[in-house]
């Protein structure tokens, strides 16, 4: 938290236009030389229902969601189902203002839609008191009225930008650009005008406040303002993925329709079907006969998969599939972040599994270990799984737009030439040994693959156990060969991974205590590790993005370095550091766990109490947060 950032919260409910009016808001301000960082909470409904967005605009970098926030912009919900007290959900057409204020900050500013929020409703939640005792600068603007004059009430949001820059004293050039760039002329004109009426009345209002815009100029290189699930997307087009198959379900159903929207144009296909196992099963096939695809849900559409996946690794079918993480069991909280899916996508499906799970921390990691995903998934035919969560799937960053600059890769992986089948050995029923014990092309456990259509490629592929050719066999010495080959890749794949240093650390190397995390989280870890060693302690972090298999290498030497470690996480089982200590139990004496749960990703300053609050030995005093002490203790 410095002085030099804005952190603007929009808040309305479903349907008011909240999240593309801050998208286009993080991207003005990203033009105009800032770095921006976007946050989101919605409902699990269409229309109405108290839901914000939180843009974080800093001059020297923004890798998560601040503590808090200084500007709020409460449009109230037009959509309320039952605008009154005594209402079962209370007064949802207040809620954008009432179930704001905890959050903001001292000396922060609050404008609200006067034509929707009333007096008496201002009323009944003591915002002047409040305001008072917290040095809010409060702001009562007829939101509606200037809309209605130009056109719809929709565009009251764009009214609230404009009072937005008259306080910040903005300039809102950038913005009406990007309007610009999205819309005809007539919706444009109107926008327009709403604007800058807002903005010449707010011009009138006794602007006592601090808050002003951060220092900013032009940016040194061209920004790309990406989501998760932008950047997922692109990097599998990149990684030469042409088919993917796949049924609506948030999170996920973001890549899917980034990725339905783009395959065309690449030449490749999108299939929107009945159900997951439906769509995993496609992905199967398509990848069988030779085409690179992948598929993917969330929760409990992930659950449907799990037949299909255990098909692909006893048939040694590539595939990649993503899970979207969300607040579960069962439909639990759809709209709301949550890391508890770990255990289960690592140990669904049947028997022993062979495959691979990534769990990138940012948007570049994203990009980068989708194309991971996809390298090992077609060359040691093996299913690779991205983790994620709704957290990392929505949230904006800018991100250099030359990170992208990369070559596409179209290679299909460990498939042979019919060159390569006349040379290769066959069963003696005459058929391509598919599934050959002692193929030796470097890298272990790998045999030779051939697709539908090859010369002398023929074999059977089966969810069975099965000999050389795909023939279904119960031979007890056949079965430990082809289990063992099976496992042998994650070795193989372990090096390869080891190479590429998936893991990502952060602070003084020789520091004295350390913290883990993985997915979504890592950027406010490590912000609050920058935080507490500005304030005399010691400490350094690592991100972990390697599931399955498991660092366990990197994450020894990182623990064998410090002489305690809290784990960070968002689930209320600690399932990361189980798997820690499943890997690597002699480090369990000094693991303990920093966990929340409650719908809401963490904010850097609670990493930093949950820390102090374990070294001092101290009670944790954030209620919606847990602390568990490392074994023994």
């Amino acid at each position: 938290m410095t002085d030099q950032e804005l952190i603007w919260r929009i808040a309305g409910g479903s349907g008011d236009g909240i999240d593309s009016n801050s998208r286009y808001f993080a991207k003005a301000l990203m033009r105009s030389g800032l770095d921006v960082f976007t946050h989101r909470h919605y409902p699990s409904r269409i229309r109405g229902g108290h839901t914000y967005v939180e843009v974080r605009a800093t001059p020297d970098g923004a890798a998560s969601r601040g503590d808090g926030y200084n500007f709020l912009l409460a449009l109230g919900d037009s959509f309320a189902r039952n605008p009154s007290e005594d209402a079962y959900y209370g007064n949802e057409e207040l809620k954008p203002l009432s179930e704001n204020l905890d959050d903001l900050r001292e000396g922060g500013i609050i404008v609200y839609d006067s034509g929707l929020i009333d007096d008496e409703q201002v009323e009944e939640i003591d915002l002047h008191e409040r305001a008072e005792e917290n040095d809010w600068h409060v702001y009562p603007v007829d939101l509606r009225a200037i809309a209605k004059e130009h056109g719809r009430e929709i565009m009251r949001n764009n009214a609230g930008i404009g009072v937005t820059a008259a306080l910040l004293d903005m300039d809102t050039s950038e913005y009406e650009g990007i309007m610009d760039e999205m819309w005809n002329d007539d919706i444009l004109e109107a926008n327009l005008a709403v604007i800058q009426d807002g903005f010449e009345q707010a011009q009138e209002f006794d602007q006592s406040h601090d808050l002003e815009m951060p220092d900013h100029g032009e940016p040194d290189e061209q920004q790309a303002l990406v989501s998760g699930s932008d950047a997922i997307a692109y990097g599998a087009l990149d990684a030469g993925c042409r088919f993917i198959a796949g049924y609506p379900m948030t999170p996920w159903t973001d890549v899917f329709t980034i990725m339905s929207q783009n395959l065309p144009q690449f030449g490749g296909i999108s299939e929107q079907v009945e159900d997951e196992i439906a769509a995993a099963a496609l992905a199967l096939g398509a990848s069988h006969a030779g085409v690179k695809s992948m598929s993917g849900s969330s929760g409990g559409g992930f659950a449907l998969m799990s037949e299909p996946l255990g098909l692909a690794e006893m048939s040694e079918t590539p595939v990649v599939l993503v899970e979207a993480m969300r607040a579960g069991p069962s439909t639990g909280m759809p709209t709301k972040p949550e890391q508890a899916d770990l255990e289960h996508v690592l140990y669904t499906s049947q028997g022993d599994s062979a495959r691979v799970v990534l769990a990138p921390g940012d948007q570049q990691e994203c990009y980068e270990q989708i194309r991971t995903a996809f390298e090992l998934a077609y060359d040691y035919q093996i299913p690779s799984i991205l983790i994620y969560d709704q957290k990392l799937q929505g949230e904006l960053r800018n991100v250099d737009a030359s990170f992208f600059d990369r070559e596409p890769d179209a290679d299909p992986g460990s498939v042979v030439t019919e060159e390569d089948i006349a040379e290769a050995a066959e069963h003696h029923a005459g058929k391509f040994k598919r599934f050959q014990y002692d193929a030796d092309d470097g890298k272990e456990g790998v045999s030779p693959r051939s697709v539908p259509g090859q010369k002398g490629g023929r074999f059977l592929a089966t969810g069975n156990e099965h000999n050389e050719a795909g023939h279904i066999s119960e031979d007890p010495t056949n079965r430990v060969l082809q289990m063992d080959r099976r496992l042998a890749k994650l070795e193989s794949i372990r090096e390869e991974l080891d190479a590429k240093g998936n893991q990502t650390h952060h602070g003084p190397e020789e520091a004295e205590y350390g913290i883990m995390c993985w997915g979504s989280h890592q950027g406010t870890v490590f912000e609050a590790v920058d935080r507490l060693n500005d304030a005399g302690h010691s400490v350094k972090a690592i991100g972990v993005s390697d599931m399955m298999p498991y660092p366990e290498a990197e994450v020894s030497e990182f623990l064998e370095s410090v002489e305690e470690c809290l784990v960070v996480e968002m689930n209320a089982t600690a399932q990361f550091r189980g798997l820690t200590q499943k890997e690597l139990g002699r480090f369990g004496p000094k693991l303990s766990s920093l966990l929340k749960y409650n719908g809401n990703p963490f904010e850097p300053a609670e990493i930093v109490e949950g820390f102090e609050s374990s070294i001092d030995g101290e009670e944790l005093t954030v209620n919606n947060m847990k602390y568990v002490p490392a074994a023994g203790d």
